[in-house]
Order: C-alpha cells, then sequence, then structure tokens
C-alpha cells in the first residue's frame, strides 16, 4: 500500500461528522460513529478479512495466516470528543489497516525463508468509546476486552440524555455476537497529544510508562428556588459552591512542585437549567494525574477536605465518589526496544516517552505485551479542532507500525512479561 493511499483513506475518514473548522464530532455510537464504522467494516470486506464485532461495541478485521493461531491486534478508536480532532485514535486505526495489509501482502508474497516464521496472526481494532465524551468512563471498549470492566455495567452506562450503551449500539447495528480474537501481543500509534517530539524535532515515540490517574465523581446538592423570590440569605445555591469547587480541583495544584501534577474539571452539568430557578444540583467530574500516585493522594485528600469547607459554608451536601483510578503502567522494555530498532531500520529519530494521557494500549499492557509509539502533534494540541499532525509524520508512523507488527507476528515479544 502507497503513502497515497493510506493518506486519501485518512482525509476520506476525516469527513465523518467534520466540522466547520476542521475537526471532528464523532461521538462513541451516533450516526456519525456508525459512518466509520462501516467504512472499516467495507475496507476489511474489500480485502477479504473477517470481521467480528463483539457485544460491548469493539471491532475486529482478521487478517490469518495460521488458523487457529492467536492474534497480535494493531490499532485504536474511531470514535472522537466533542467538537474533537480528526487525528486522535482514527490515524491509529487506519494507519493499522494499511500496516496489516502491507504486512499480509509481504507474507503472502514471500516463498521459503522470506517471509521467516509466521508465530500469529494479525487482527485490526476499532476499540469502542475511548474517549468517554458521551459514555463515561472512558477507554470502555478496551477496557471490557481486558477484564477490567464489568461488561453488564458499561452495557447499562447512560448518556446525557438517558440513552444507554446497549441501545445506542443497538440503534447504529454494532451491538454484536462475535467471539473476542484470543490477543497474543497488541501494539498502538497515536498522536503524542503533547509537544516533546515535535520540540525535539523526533520522529517517533516509544512509550514507556502511563501517569496517575484519579477521577472524582462529585454531586453538589442544595435546594432548588425562584432567582427573584428568595432572598439571598435563604439560597442553598449548588451551583455557586460548585464553581468554587472547580477553583479548588484547579487551585490544588498550586500545592505541588510545577508540572508534577494536572487537574480539571471535563464534565459539569446543571439541574433544573433554567435561567430563573436558583440550581439545586450540580454534577461534576474531576481528573488528576500525575507521575506521582502519592501526590494524586495527597491532592485528592487536600481537596476533600476543602470540598468539606465549602458544604458546610453554603449549608448544602455535596458527595464525593472515587471512580476510574488507574495505576501507573510501564510498557515491556522489550517492546521499547523493538519500536527503537524499527526506528533505526526506518532511519527515523526515536526516543523514550511517557503518556500523561489514556490509551487502550493501557488495558491492553496488562494482559498481553503491548507496544505504544507516538508522533509528533504540533503545539501539542489534542482533543480540539485545531489537532494537527502533518501528512510525513503520519506517513512515519505507518511504516513503523508496519514493521513492528511484522516483528511481533513473527514472534518478537512472544516471551516478554508483562509488568
Amino acid at each position: 500500500m502507497s503513502a497515497t493511499a493510506f493518506l486519501a483513506d485518512f482525509h476520506h475518514v476525516a469527513t465523518f461528522g467534520a466540522t466547520e473548522n476542521q475537526g471532528v464530532d464523532r461521538q462513541a455510537a451516533t450516526p456519525e460513529d456508525k459512518l466509520s464504522r462501516d467504512w472499516f467494516a467495507a475496507f476489511a470486506a474489500q480485502r477479504g478479512w473477517e470481521l467480528r464485532v463483539d457485544s460491548i461495541g469493539n471491532m475486529f478485521a482478521l487478517v490469518e495466516f495460521i488458523p487457529g493461531a492467536p492474534y497480535i491486534l494493531i490499532g485504536s478508536h474511531l470514535d472522537s470528543q466533542p467538537l474533537g480532532g480528526r487525528f486522535d485514535g482514527a490515524y491509529g486505526v487506519i494507519a493499522a489497516l494499511h500496516a496489516a495489509e502491507r504486512v499480509e501482502q509481504r507474507i503472502k508474497g514471500s516463498t521459503g525463508t522470506d517471509s521467516g516464521e509466521v508465530r500469529y496472526n494479525l487482527a485490526v481494532v476499532n476499540w469502542f468509546n475511548e474517549e468517554g465524551g458521551r459514555f463515561a468512563p472512558s477507554i470502555m471498549g478496551s477496557s471490557v476486552f481486558a477484564g477490567l470492566m464489568d461488561e453488564d455495567e458499561m452495557l447499562a452506562v447512560r448518556d446525557l440524555s438517558g440513552v444507554s450503551v446497549a441501545e445506542a449500539l443497538a440503534e447504529i447495528g454494532y451491538r454484536g455476537t462475535d467471539p473476542r480474537p484470543q490477543a497474543a501481543g497488541y501494539a498502538e500509534i497515536h498522536i503524542e497529544q503533547g509537544r516533546i517530539l515535535e520540540r525535539e524535532g523526533i520522529a517517533l515515540g516509544a512509550v514507556d510508562y502511563s501517569w496517575y490517574t484519579q477521577k472524582l465523581d462529585i454531586e453538589v446538592l442544595g435546594e432548588q428556588s425562584h432567582t427573584g423570590a428568595t432572598a439571598m440569605a435563604d439560597r442553598r445555591d449548588a451551583l455557586v459552591a460548585a464553581s468554587k469547587v472547580v477553583l479548588l480541583v484547579h487551585d490544588v495544584v498550586g500545592q505541588f512542585e510545577d508540572e508534577a501534577i494536572v487537574s480539571s474539571v471535563g464534565r459539569f452539568t446543571v439541574e433544573p437549567n433554567s435561567p430563573i430557578v436558583v440550581p439545586r444540583r450540580v454534577h461534576l467530574v474531576a481528573d488528576l494525574r500525575s507521575a506521582s500516585p502519592e501526590i494524586v493522594a495527597a491532592a485528592r485528600s487536600s481537596l476533600l477536605a476543602d470540598i468539606a469547607k465549602v458544604a458546610e459554608a453554603h449549608d448544602i451536601r455535596i458527595n464525593v465518589r472515587d471512580f476510574d483510578i488507574r495505576d501507573i503502567q510501564r510498557f515491556p522494555q522489550a517492546g521499547i526496544e523493538l519500536t527503537q530498532k524499527v526506528a533505526a531500520d526506518l532511519g527515523l529519530s526515536v526516543r523514550p516517552i511517557r503518556t500523561m494521557a489514556g490509551h487502550d494500549s493501557v488495558p491492553m499492557n496488562r494482559i498481553v505485551p503491548t507496544v505504544m509509539m507516538f508522533i509528533p502533534s504540533v503545539d501539542g494540541v489534542s482533543h480540539c479542532e485545531r489537532e494537527f499532525s502533518t501528512d510525513e509524520d503520519m506517513v512515519a508512523g505507518v511504516d513503523a507500525l508496519t514493521g513492528v507488527a511484522w516483528e511481533m507476528v513473527h514472534g518478537a515479544l512472544a516471551a516478554e512479561t508483562v509488568a
């Protein structure tokens, strides 16, 4: 497959859910997501690959070399954030499809020792709901696959409109019943979502570990009342209290060294959300991330104490629940070395790099040897329409993923144990 063919496919998929500002809005199990899934299915069908869709909506395009052998999985996700970028996730899936075709052509076009001893089959995967924009938590499909999330619980999760995951998948025709392929390894390529590679002029990042992540589900409960008829002293305004919580989450990072921890509030809903009603309930999700679990724990403890003070001062109740906690994951050293070898063979510069963001590779790394690679992101921008990586960097990444997939179907990392 040529670089031209890959780029044509990438820019075509970017039209599904395209926004006016060069981004995409293709949230999980929406009609826009269905368009990208239909395209994925057609790509597989055109090449005679078996397509499987499991009961949580993960899609697998199977390239079989040895009947009955396990599969090396390569891929990412096609869903996006609301008003997100066209590179995040989709690049990794489209790169994987083209890498798989290259590997297949090379193996089936070789004779004797030219193709080496193939040990595994190859499968391209489109994971369901990696982004978590419509259905929380994120990284859902791969976590269910890895046994880290309960499938029934995830199917029952509802979006802000009350639609469940199961209902949404059924609506677009992608709540499958197919068996999941047996995985022997996993590889993923993604945009960095940071500035390190661009700043240093490095073509490829070999991810060595992921940051510790802790989310807090926060419910602020006040009392609904009339905005004009209720005296200020009598109000129990959930929104005012929640606003103070948002600032606490933002400011908690100031208790630690610069860049040691990041924090945010990413979801915020108000009830009843009427212009003449004092809000009775606010729901928000806080996100804490650091390379140090101890720093996250200290930030969490500080927040809980300060949130309790806010609740007392406003005579309201604030419920805080821990959820979506992800330990630091260290990727196999053999996988980092494999990425470095492939990069050297291709003449690409490479360096080890950590990921602050979560990816499908993180749960997969718990069950099979996993390789995670990054290509540069311009300005480090992600989860917005301005997200951008160059065609040149994307093509180089496809070459690297092809090389890694080739090595892995021939047994690279087979003996490596997962940390």
